[in-house]
């Protein structure tokens, strides 16, 4: 069975999130995206804790479903603040466990450590090495990943306060560690260059439910049933991992070098020139995700290695219509939109990766947003790079031009 998931999400009780960020709305979007799977979230803190286990039943095979029965799997994301080889260093790492007693288990250490109450993603002064150690002596099964792996600030590879090497990060503990979550503002064609020998995986990092947040990256699956195991098994191996879905690297937040105040960007090769200061503050800017591969690469772009898998570059439906209409993400006329495609095709991954151009056109979708539709499904859209906390911005198709409708892309096909 193939299955969407979308394993990085947060609760209402994380800093910067939907005061509206519940489990029932998880549900709700996550059915009109279309994913098959997602995190609890913040499984740790107390109030969110009592909700997972108040509206959630475990299966057995450490699942967990609603009423309705959707599934969810236990996780949560911490931060790290330490010192390290003279350096300080910030890192957010994604933790799952195989069931409800781990889980306890796992959230009881991290009580050792410090406070649980204070924020869904709770930090400890705990070194990268010595948290995987500990999470994972409490069950084998408990898996950590590192989250949106190369953001400055607290990417395990970050320009700001990162690491070199998963080697250097988490020392002899490194074969625990079996995937890195790829994040908004790099791909996995951009982390092949860096020749570590894990999986790459991508997730959301959703602080809200909206379909323009929960799943705009996402993992495919396909495992013979759906259970903890078998999805942990293909994070571990890669068996059962078909690819992923990633936005534009562009689109991410800091994938160009500069400052947001200032209203500057640019690129890495601009970076060097300007040696890395500011225009406008004469401040050092903030490096970005490209600037940052190019300085750990081991291999020339276009590299890919051996048993690579395939991932679509995708922008989110309300992305796309927001831009066809001239309106916001958040408009009526966007949701009006939005909802009236639902109700025709069923999904929005159902739409942004598989309907053809000729369904679009019979059910009266304008042609605009159909090229829209096509050409960010081939990998063709040119986005404006996002910088400093800033999002990228869709300019318009390579060269202006229309997608052909019945066109299915240059992305492969992974279903």
């Amino acid at each position: 069975m193939k299955v969407i998931a979308d394993l990085q999400v947060h609760s209402k009780y994380a800093r910067a999130t939907s005061k509206d960020l519940s489990l029932e709305n998880l549900e709700k979007y996550g059915r009109m995206k279309g994913l098959g799977l997602i995190g609890t979230g913040d499984f740790q803190h107390p109030e969110h804790n009592k909700e997972i286990k108040a509206q959630l039943k475990e299966n057995g095979k450490g699942i967990l479903y609603s009423k309705t029965g959707f599934p969810f799997l236990w996780q949560t994301e911490v931060s790290l603040m330490f010192s390290q080889n003279g350096k300080r260093r910030a890192v957010h790492l994604l933790v799952y466990a195989p069931n409800g007693a781990a889980a306890d288990r796992i959230t009881k250490y991290l009580g050792s450590k410090g406070r649980l109450d204070y924020d869904g993603r709770p930090i400890f002064g705990i070194t990268c090495r010595d948290f995987v150690r500990d999470v994972t002596a409490i069950d084998e099964g408990v898996e950590v990943i590192s989250a949106h792996c190369m953001t400055p600030w607290f990417g395990i590879f970050g320009s700001d306060s990162g690491f070199d090497s998963l080697k250097e990060c988490f020392g002899d503990q490194i074969d625990k560690i079996h995937a890195v979550e790829s994040g908004m503002s790099a791909d996995p064609s951009m982390l092949w260059r860096l020749r570590e020998d894990v999986n790459i995986v991508s997730f959301s990092d959703a602080h809200s439910f909206w379909p323009w947040r929960i799943g705009r990256e996402a993992t495919i699956f396909d495992v013979t049933g759906l259970s903890y195991d078998n999805i942990m098994n293909a994070v571990r191996t890669g068996r059962g991992l078909v690819g992923t879905i990633e936005t534009y690297p562009e689109y991410g937040k800091y994938h160009y070098d500069g400052h947001r105040n200032c209203k500057f960007s640019c690129s890495p090769e601009e970076t060097r020139r300007l040696k890395g200061i500011c225009p406008v503050c004469k401040k050092p800017m903030t490096i970005g995700v490209e600037y940052r591969i190019e300085q750990l690469a081991k291999e020339k772009k276009g590299f890919e290695p051996p048993g690579a898998k395939q991932f679509y570059k995708l922008l989110p439906l309300h992305e796309l219509i927001a831009f066809s209409i001239k309106s916001t993400l958040s408009s009526k006329k966007t949701w009006t939109l939005y909802n009236d495609m639902i109700e025709k095709f069923g999904d929005e991954f159902e739409i942004l990766l598989k309907t053809g151009g000729s369904e679009f056109e019979k059910a009266g979708i304008d042609r605009g947003l159909i090229d829209l539709i096509m050409l960010s499904r081939s990998g063709e859209l040119r986005i404006k790079p996002g910088y400093d906390g800033e999002y990228g911005v869709i300019e318009v198709s390579e060269s202006g031009r229309k997608a052909d409708a019945e066109k299915e892309g240059g992305q492969r096909s992974l279903f």
